[in-house]
């Protein structure tokens, strides 16, 4: 499986802001993007304009690594989105949102996507009662995630259970039970992501 190995807060610190790919470590203090807030790279610091083709490219990548999508899969989520009833932007990060990994961590499980979607592939987690250990694996409504009896032992899971997190509207959960559910798809108002949508329309209609 493909995947990102490189240094995570150069990410951040590209985009120009806290994108929180290391969960709770982006709280503190030694994020890079409270250090160093500019980009990486000998001219990282120096002022620079971009162009409409460069805002539209910066959003692209920005929600590529929120949701840690590699380039052709985000092309191909796009295209699905594009086919789809209703408005193009609002299917895209739908889609993005109704994966595995995503709904996970929205779930309280990780504390970053990253941890979710190595969770999800360590294979902890069950959906409708069938083990699924693909992160890109995409759910719908009324589907019901659950953590699997064995892995519910371990500290990681127990430490979930006991601080739950608040939950989207679009999911509902039941930590004693190690359950999440899917009760709806999200709404762009229940997506909160720093994603301006549109641009990524205008740089793929190009």
């Amino acid at each position: 499986m493909a995947r990102y190995t490189g240094a995570v807060c150069r990410i951040c610190r590209r985009e120009g802001m806290k994108l929180f790919l290391k969960g709770d470590r982006c709280y503190t203090g030694k994020c890079a993007i409270d250090r160093r807030n500019y980009a990486p790279g000998q001219h990282g610091a120096a002022k620079k304009k971009l162009s409409n083709y460069g805002l539209q490219l910066r959003e692209k990548q920005k929600a590529k690594r929120l949701y840690g999508v590699l380039e052709s899969q985000f092309r191909t989520y796009y295209e699905k989105a594009d086919r789809l009833r209703g408005i193009t932007g609002e299917n895209l990060l739908k889609l993005l949102e109704m994966r595995l990994d995503n709904v996970v961590f929205r779930s309280g499980y990780g504390d970053s996507r990253k941890e979710a979607r190595q969770l999800v592939t360590h294979g902890h987690f069950l959906v409708n009662g069938k083990k699924v250990d693909i992160p890109s694996y995409q759910v719908s409504v009324n589907d019901v995630i659950t953590v699997k009896e064995k892995s519910r032992q371990t500290e990681l899971f127990k430490a979930f259970a006991e601080n739950p997190k608040t939950l989207p509207t679009w999911l509902s959960a039941n930590p004693e039970n190690y359950e999440a559910r899917v009760i709806a798809e999200p709404s762009r108002a229940d997506i909160q992501v720093p994603v301006n949508e549109t641009l990524i329309v205008e740089l793929y209609s190009k």
